[in-house]
């Protein structure tokens, strides 16, 4: 069985399903019998958009001098929001006044983003991580959805490789926040791509399909999908507020609703393919409904609101305790699979 981990986008509510990875990891952990155990042992193919795409590459991220092992635990992953989550969404006074709040120019300026970034992969070329995984990005010069892939490069070659870090900056590059992110591959092409949440915030399905088209088709009975949130908002929007929203006022209150629409799609889509197969208990989503006391915002990251979500992310992680005892023994079965996923590349692309 093919198992794959998927993580939403959501800015500093990565927290959240960090904070659950770190309990599934120590329940790994302790059922394996091995301390130094890490999630990247463990499920087969990554995904992550924006925030679950950092997440996610510093799971995969190999230790120095031990391109097989992680170099990173999933609490060193949720330290990355923890620590400088404050730094990364930190705005003066006068660029909150020169960018009118992120509707005229973006909010915040991404060098604490970068910094945070490149403290964590360095150089480490995307090819490098430990599992073939992918991230979404949509490219705004080309206008297409634009999809990194760790294995890309073996497929197509050194042009699709690029650093890790500029990957995680493309996809996290969410409108009215950060600036578009203007890029280079390895073998220096350029690309200006923003967030992938614009069109694909919960990046299951579009990992469902990439492994499906690995030799030897898998189908939903040879998957076993852990798919997560970084917490529902659905504040409502009222009518009589709405009704008079020019471009402006629509701006933010768009990007929410797309976000949460596009992942909640997902969600309905894959829950109906796996019912339909009979293989209901082999999709799993765990998304809190509510964010309880934190904040809705990707972009709160007051000491107040990160202990939040902290605590939101621990709440999370007891609520859904059994799913994870599941989610764990079927892991546990077999470990990765031990032969390498088999990706073609598209004929008209060979």
């Amino acid at each position: 069985m093919k198992k794959i981990l998927a993580i939403d986008g959501g800015g500093i509510r990565g927290i959240v399903p960090g904070q659950v990875l770190v309990a599934l990891e120590q329940k790994l952990q302790a059922k394996s019998g091995r301390p130094d155990a890490r999630l990247a042992d463990f499920f087969d193919f990554f995904a992550g958009t924006s925030t679950g795409a950092i997440l996610s590459s510093i799971y995969l991220c190999p230790a120095a001098g031990s391109p097989t092992k992680a170099r990173f635990s999933a609490q060193q992953a949720v330290d990355l929001y923890v620590q400088n989550g404050g730094s990364i969404f930190s705005v003066s006074v006068w660029k909150r006044i020169e960018s009118g709040n992120g509707i005229l120019d973006e909010k915040y300026d991404a060098a604490a983003l970068e910094k945070a970034l490149g403290t964590y992969f360095g150089d480490l070329p995307l090819s490098q991580l430990l599992r073939p995984c992918l991230v979404p990005a949509y490219d705004i010069e080309h206008r297409r959805a634009h999809f990194f892939a760790q294995h890309n490069p073996g497929l197509y070659g050194p042009s699709y490789d690029f650093r890790v870090r500029d990957v995680c900056r493309a996809t996290s590059a969410a409108p009215t926040y950060f600036e578009a992110a203007r890029i280079q591959s390895l073998t220096n092409e350029t690309y200006a791509l923003i967030d992938g949440s614009v069109f694909a915030n919960n990046p299951a399905l579009s990992a469902f399909s990439e492994v499906c088209n690995a030799q030897g088709g898998p189908t939903t009975a040879d998957l076993f999908i852990v798919s997560l949130g970084t917490g529902g908002q659905h504040a409502p929007y009222s009518y009589a507020t709405a009704k008079n929203w020019g471009a402006a006022g629509w701006v933010r209150p768009l990007i929410d609703i797309m976000m949460d629409g596009a992942a909640e799609t997902t969600d309905y889509h894959l829950s109906r393919l796996f019912m339909a197969s009979g293989h209901r208990d082999q999709y799993v989503r765990i998304q809190p409904e509510n964010l309880g006391g934190a904040s809705a915002a990707i972009d709160d990251a007051s000491p107040a609101n990160i202990r939040a979500l902290v605590e939101l992310g621990t709440a999370t992680a007891r609520k859904f305790d059994a799913q994870l005892e599941r989610i764990a023994a079927t892991v546990l079965a077999d470990g990765p699979d031990p032969v390498t996923f088999a990706f073609a590349a598209p004929v008209a692309a060979q």
